[in-house]
């Protein structure tokens, strides 16, 4: 049984990798058991394949923990893989701390744009999805998943490193060694998916090159520990903040009770910041002295670098292994391409589709990653032109509260608010309008609008994601319906499904409208 700290959540410090040994023979090999590829695992496994995992590592640790925000449409997944309830369960914080992204000059400062406090009568559920969007951190993810894994007898190994792969007409043989004992291992697999970071592995053996401009500068993730400091900031502070002040800026973001994550930089690519500079920064985010610890500092750049292709042969690539870019959503994209990537290897597995559907895979979510990318790197230059006109103009101290400093900070807050656009399509509209696979009518692609980072609508052309809701008064939603297998959305104002005399019709007279959906919802 897991421990139950104060939070009502699980332990999730340090998530340990099961220890033992890769099998001999897999329909599809798994490198990396981050959480894309525990995800990628959790949809094969559910599809019939069978798979198995290794990483070089055998922990995941919290305090290293990357990504911990995740869009409805990442939960729509959660929900689809039946694992939802499990990551709503695992808090690693209060959930009392749970009140909504604040824009403010310091945790104990001032609020610049007013976010309504939660209520028992709130807006209900999000637009365009049946779930709101979670935090949890990337451990908590990785916990669920291979506790699932294991209820299915999926084999994830730690400790075991990729060296070798070999690829021929039947399938892939991947060498692998322990890294502590150096025993090796073959693998044989008909295919192998890469999602093994950054730095992938299995890139670099399968001779994949990345495109995209180097960074000219770089930034750190900080976890600072704190001790007790309810003193200061009550029993129950804001988890999520984004704080503006002269000396820190960006998230500062509970990852624990005593845990926190705060962003210092930019620096140039070559200066390496004191830990005293990095724990003043630290200070400066939640707005009043207190003793820090640095635990860990990891460094991202804003910069976009994307595999040449996410498919070659018999060798696949998702998540940072495939497109790594200026943090926010990246750990989703990832999501978006083992949902993708999992009925299509499940066909072609067992034979009801031609190997060259996997082309499908790298002509869709390529293009989409690029997209949003392009989006996410202007944001980031927007944000911080923002972020230095605001501080030319004067950040009023948090102890002001001279007319002045209310005022400059009600300007600030005003100039926030102008520059906030919503990422309703960068969540949702994952449209694949470069694919093969994808067949439109003569004109029908031309006459789409364009794709809009913070405009979306749901749309029943090919291509797009199917749209979600509940469907009947017990709680069910059109993807809870669908599920992992296909259907046909048969639209009628006739809620038993029969057809009207008029195939073509419905009984209003207006055409009927079908559309084959695939298991991921579009």
């Amino acid at each position: 049984m897991p421990h139950l700290p104060a939070t009502g959540g699980r332990d999730v410090h340090t998530v340990r990798f099961p220890v033992g040994r890769p099998p001999a023979t897999v329909d599809v090999l798994i490198v990396g058991a981050g959480p894309v590829g525990l995800a990628a695992a959790t949809e094969l496994t559910a599809r019939g394949i069978r798979v198995a995992v290794v990483d070089r590592a055998r922990t995941a640790t919290l305090v290293r923990a990357g990504a911990m925000g995740h869009t409805p449409r990442v939960v729509e997944h959660f929900r689809r893989w039946g694992v939802l309830q499990r990551i709503r369960e695992a808090w690693t914080y209060p959930p009392e701390w749970n009140r909504g992204t604040r824009l403010v000059t310091s945790l104990t400062g001032h609020e610049l744009v007013p976010v309504p406090r939660p209520s028992f009568r709130g807006s209900g559920a999000p637009e365009h999805a049946a779930d709101e969007a979670l935090r949890r951190p990337q451990t908590v993810l990785q916990q669920v998943f291979l506790d699932h894994l294991a209820e299915h007898g999926v084999g994830v190994a730690g400790g075991w490193e990729l060296q070798e792969l070999a690829e021929d007409g039947e399938g892939v043989s991947a060498g692998v060694a322990d890294v502590h004992s150096g025993e090796r291992r073959t693998v044989r697999a008909a295919y192998v998916l890469g999602t093994d970071g950054g730095s992938s592995t299995t890139r670099r053996l399968a001779g994949i090159d990345r495109e995209g401009d180097h960074a000219t500068e770089k930034r750190l993730r900080l976890i600072v520990r704190t001790g007790d400091i309810s003193d200061r900031v009550g029993p129950a502070p804001s988890a999520t903040n984004i704080v503006f002040n002269h000396r820190a800026s960006g998230f500062l973001a509970a990852v624990s009770p005593r845990e926190w994550r705060v962003y210092a930089g930019p620096y140039p690519l070559d200066h390496e910041p004191t830990e005293d500079e990095l724990l003043a920064i630290g200070r400066a985010a939640f707005g009043f002295d207190l003793d820090l610890e640095l635990v860990s500092a990891t460094t991202f750049y804003h910069a976009t670098r994307i595999a040449t292709t996410f498919r070659k042969g018999r060798i696949l690539l998702a998540g940072d292994a495939a497109h790594v870019r200026t943090p926010g959503g990246n750990l989703g994209e990832g999501i978006g391409d083992v949902a993708n990537l999992g009925w299509k290897l499940a066909a072609v597995l067992a034979g009801h589709a031609p190997d060259t559907l996997l082309d499908s895979y790298d002509q869709e979510r390529r293009p989409h990653n690029r997209r949003v990318a392009d989006h996410s790197l202007e944001r980031s230059r927007r944000s911080q032109t923002a972020l230095a006109e605001i501080r030319a103009g004067g950040i009023p101290d948090d102890a002001d509260l001279g007319d002045a400093a209310v005022r400059r900070r009600a300007e600030i807050g005003e100039r926030l608010r102008r520059d906030h656009t919503g990422g309703a399509g960068v969540t949702f509209d994952e449209r694949y309008d470069a694919s093969d696979v994808i067949w439109y009518e003569e004109g029908q692609l031309a006459s789409e609008p364009g794709w809009r980072p913070d405009v979306y609508e749901d749309d029943p052309r090919p291509g797009h994601r199917a749209p979600d809701g509940r469907i009947d008064p017990h709680g069910s939603t059109l993807h809870d319906r669908i599920g992992t297998s296909f259907a046909l959305l048969v639209l009628t104002e006739d809620p038993t499904g029969r057809p009207a005399e008029d195939s073509t019709e419905d009984p209003t007279g207006r055409p009927a409208e079908d559309s084959t959906e695939d298991p991921t919802g579009r």
